[in-house]
């Protein structure tokens, strides 16, 4: 049995850890270092990925790679260039302009490490590495592949992707979305990328359409149910276990599933979430309180089922969707 097989008859963690490693190899082989005047920029670009993560989206591209027997140094090239990615959408997330956020990872965000100036010119050297990868013929020997997977990538990042989700998530500070609108937000912010990651193994396969619709079905499902998870820890979690600042939503007046049922519950909920959201912090408010009414007015649970739902339908088969 080859040790790809067996990677599927693994703990999750473990396979999880296993794909990180050959990841963590990978990026330490493509990122950039230098001794001229650039080297601060690209020691940002070093630290901002190379400092942690669980590689959820690296994973994806493997396994779905694997679905189709791709070949494993293609697989680690695409799934390396999706946490470049990934990791430049983390360092200008985390810049005082956007979410303001100091931690990252466990440790201090990108801006805080080095400037916002360095921070900003790291994710775009992210960014413009991550295309990079894909179009060397290194990454696949076919020219219409890497094609296709910068094509997909593109598409997944842009305006209709991850930087329109970002969008709708700092436009939802000023306004009151529904759940249909946080699903669509949560789709294109988080989703996009996960789908990507979904079906890049059927791209490097150059498998049919239907398989590659079926890839994007499943990611649709994981997708929310992924955003659903980190919304509730966002609400609900530990800096110290998550490693990232945590309460940013509540803070920015962002709208997430949680927050939603909590507001549509008891009117005391409403008036405390409603404070913080206009203070913009828990000035008046102890943490503690808040989780207390959460939980009164069960808008954990609510959200944790719909979670559950997502993740069950992710799980059946692939192409199968909880759309509604």
């Amino acid at each position: 049995m080859k040790s790809t097989e067996r990677r599927h008859l693994l703990p999750i963690e473990t396979s999880l850890a296993a794909v990180a490693a050959q990841v963590n190899d990978m990026l330490g082989r493509l990122l950039p270092e230098g001794d001229g005047a650039e080297r601060r920029v690209l020691d940002a670009m070093r630290y901002a990925t190379m400092g942690g993560g669980k590689r959820i989206r690296p994973f994806l591209v493997v396994s779905s790679a694997q679905l189709f027997n791709v070949a494993e140094a293609s697989a680690l090239r695409v799934a390396a260039a999706i946490e470049m990615l990934h990791s430049y959408s983390l360092v200008h997330d985390d810049l005082p302009a956007m979410d303001d956020s100091d931690l990252r990872r466990g440790l201090p965000s990108a801006h805080k490490k080095f400037d916002e100036a360095t921070a900003i010119l790291a994710g775009d050297g992210l960014l413009t590495l991550a295309f990079e990868v894909l179009a060397d013929p290194t990454t696949h020997s076919d020219p219409q592949v890497r094609a296709d997977l910068t094509l997909a990538l593109a598409r997944a990042a842009g305006h209709a992707g991850m930087v329109g989700g970002q969008m709708l998530d700092l436009e939802a500070e000023h306004s009151t979305l529904d759940i249909g609108a946080i699903t669509r937000l949560q789709r294109m912010k988080t989703g996009a990328l996960i789908a990507f990651s979904c079906e890049a193994g059927a791209i490097l396969a150059n498998a049919a359409a239907e398989l590659r619709l079926a890839l994007r079905g499943y990611a649709h499902d994981l997708g929310l149910a992924f955003q659903i998870a980190d919304d509730l820890l966002d609400l609900m979690g530990e800096e110290r276990v998550t490693g990232k600042s945590l309460g940013t939503d509540l803070d920015q007046n962002k709208p997430t599933l949680p927050l939603i049922y909590l507001l549509a519950g008891e009117p005391s909920a409403r008036e405390m979430v409603q404070t913080v959201m206009s203070e913009g912090g828990y000035a008046a408010i102890a943490r503690n309180e808040l989780h207390q009414a959460v939980e009164r007015v069960g808008a954990i649970t609510r959200a944790r089922v719909r979670g559950d739902e997502y993740a069950a339908a992710a799980r059946t088969a692939p192409g199968s969707s909880t759309r509604r």
